[in-house]
């Protein structure tokens, strides 16, 4: 496929249905599982944390090996098609596990099947996963890369980090308010047919980035090509951008598995609970001036360069998650810090995505995702949560009594404040990731 400066219509459309859906599914799946698992099942920190290393493992190895095998073949639509179809469809699953339904197949009481529908949930939740990463993480990201160019990645990143944020507040608004007027299952099955639906539209929408002439290398080289040393010598720049990535992902997941569940029982929402209306409109209100900013800044960051606006963009993302400790039971204090926080992830977001999208090398896209993975999923997912479910048990003052008369600690703003001290060592690699920047810049002006 022609790549050109320019973002065609239907170039865009997909990136952004896709891009979007994508992220409305992931959104559930990080942050309303785990409400799932820990309101409605019986799970509690320690089976969060759990359940988001196993799903990271299968998300780092599903893209390893299903990003290399679309290079293989030299296909992407297939992958990110069937694999959307079939993504839904486990989605939908989740309707079904829970111990009531457990105790009706086995005759024990509900209690006792509580530990098998935490582990059923788990394991389905890699299922998932994997059929997710098939066609998002490796698939898509990997076409996106084919179909995009240095000239307008910014932009291209600016959407998708808008799709992550968007998708926030309408899984928060939305998915919450049916999830507590429905239930979770109905939902459950809502969501997973609208992510059918998207991949049967990208059958007749989604041009393929690759001519299908398999590559005469080995599936093996494929699945192997980013660990060789040889590579990462030589594409050093790559590297260290997925190393900055590593380090802002393990700070992410130290608080977002966690952050509905801190809304919902440690953080004081006086009548806004009994009016949701008044926090739904805030969050629309605040999804907009985040997305105008963005789209805004998108230009600025071209022109003033990736290189120096790194550093502020870091600097604003651990101001807030510091700030947030801070807040403490105060909705509109951590409203708004929370905010400075997540626009800060949005920013270091798109910098690092964009950064590592230009220092790929362009026909082994796919290979890399895998690699990819590993910094911005597997480390972080296994890292972080762990992290945070040792602060909440060492810090923990509350316990919040669930559905099945077991007390489990309530996450407190100590893995905030965790967060930002993680955070902080980004600044490290950063000062070598500006420099190769710096280096990439000066030889895209001097053509």
């Amino acid at each position: 496929m022609e790549k050109s400066t320019k973002l065609s219509k239907p170039l865009l459309l997909n990136i952004i249905l896709f891009g979007f859906m994508g992220q409305v599914a992931w959104a559930v799946e990080n942050n309303f599982f785990n409400m799932y698992l820990f309101n409605r099942i019986g799970g509690n920190a320690d089976d969060i944390a759990n359940m988001v290393a196993a799903s990271a493992a299968t998300a780092m190895l599903s893209s390893l090996f299903m990003g290399s095998l679309s290079d293989k073949l030299n296909k992407r639509k297939i992958f990110i098609c069937a694999g959307y179809i079939i993504w839904g469809i486990t989605v939908m699953t989740f309707a079904f596990i829970t111990p009531e339904i457990f105790a009706k197949i086995t005759g024990n009481s509900v209690t006792a099947c509580v530990p098998v529908a935490v582990s059923a949930v788990i394991i389905m939740d890699c299922v998932m996963t994997f059929m997710g990463s098939t066609s998002n993480d490796a698939a898509f990201n990997a076409w996106v890369t084919d179909v995009t160019n240095p000239s307008n990645r910014t932009l291209t990143e600016t959407i998708l980090a808008v799709c992550p944020v968007a998708a926030m507040v309408v899984v928060t608004a939305a998915f919450g308010a049916l999830s507590s007027k429905f239930g979770y299952g109905p939902c459950f099955v809502g969501l997973g047919i609208l992510v059918t639906i998207c991949g049967i539209i990208g059958i007749f929408t989604i041009k393929d980035s690759r001519n299908g002439v398999k590559t005469s290398a080995s599936f093996f080289e494929c699945l192997t090509y980013g660990f060789r040393p040889s590579v990462i010598k030589n594409n050093k720049s790559l590297y260290i951008a997925l190393l900055c990535m590593g380090i802002f992902s393990i700070a992410s997941q130290i608080f977002f598995p966690y952050l509905f569940i801190y809304i919902q029982h440690y953080v004081d929402m006086g009548t806004l609970t009994a009016t949701p209306i008044y926090f739904i409109i805030p969050c629309v209100l605040a999804l907009v001036g985040v997305i105008l900013l963005l789209v805004k800044l998108y230009t600025s960051i071209d022109k003033v360069g990736k290189a120096k606006i790194a550093f502020p963009c870091s600097a604003i993302f651990v101001v807030g998650l510091a700030l947030v400790y801070f807040a403490g039971k105060n909705f509109w204090f951590f409203a708004v810090t929370i905010l400075l926080g997540l626009a800060g992830y949005a920013l270091l977001m798109i910098l690092l995505n964009a950064a590592i999208r230009d220092f790929t090398p362009e026909d082994k896209a796919g290979q890399l995702q895998g690699i990819r993975m590993i910094f911005s999923v597997l480390l972080p997912m296994v890292i972080g949560p762990r992290i945070a479910a040792t602060v909440i048990d060492r810090f923990a003052v509350d316990t919040y009594l669930n559905e099945y008369e077991t007390a489990v600690n309530i996450p407190v703003p100590h893995i905030y404040l965790a967060a930002a001290i993680i955070a902080v060592t980004i600044f490290i690699p950063l000062v070598f990731l500006s420099k190769e920047l710096k280096k990439a810049e000066s030889a895209k002006a001097s053509k």
